[in-house]
C-alpha cells in the first residue's frame, strides 16, 4: 500500500471517528481542537478528510492484491482452500467411526456410536 493511500485511508478513518462523534454525542472534535467550524484550519482539515475519502473510494473499486505468503496453511492450493489447522491435519469423522467400529469389534465391546432406540 502506497504512502498516499495510508496518508488518505488514516484521514477517512479520522473522519469516520468525528462523525461518529458527531452523531452519538453531538461533538465535534475538529471543532474544537481547531477553533470552531468556520475556523481556516478546521475548514482545511475537512477539506483535506473529503479529498481523503474520494481517494479511498478509488480503492474500493481498483481489484484486490493477492500476496504469496510462504508457509501459511491458508494459502489456495489448486484454487481451492486449505482448512487444516496449523498443528496438524484436521480429523475425517467418517474415518474415526469407522476406526471406532473396527476397534469396538475387535475387543468385543458396544460401538459407542451406536444409535439407541
Amino acid at each position: 500500500m502506497g504512502t498516499l493511500r495510508r496518508i488518505s485511508l488514516s484521514l477517512v478513518i479520522i473522519g469516520a471517528i468525528n462523525w461518529g462523534l458527531i452523531g452519538i454525542f453531538k461533538f465535534d472534535l475538529v471543532a474544537t481542537i481547531f477553533g470552531g467550524q468556520t475556523a481556516f484550519l478546521s475548514r482545511v482539515i475537512y477539506a483535506l478528510v473529503g479529498l481523503s475519502g474520494l481517494a479511498a473510494l478509488g480503492m474500493v473499486f481498483s481489484p484486490m492484491e493477492e500476496v504469496a505468503v510462504e508457509g501459511r496453511n491458508r494459502a489456495r492450493v489448486n484454487n481451492t482452500l486449505n482448512y487444516n489447522t496449523e498443528f496438524g491435519e484436521e480429523t475425517d469423522i467418517a474415518k474415526a467411526r469407522e476406526l471406532a467400529k473396527k476397534n469396538a469389534n475387535k475387543n468385543n465391546n458396544q460401538y459407542p456410536y451406536k444409535k439407541k432406540k
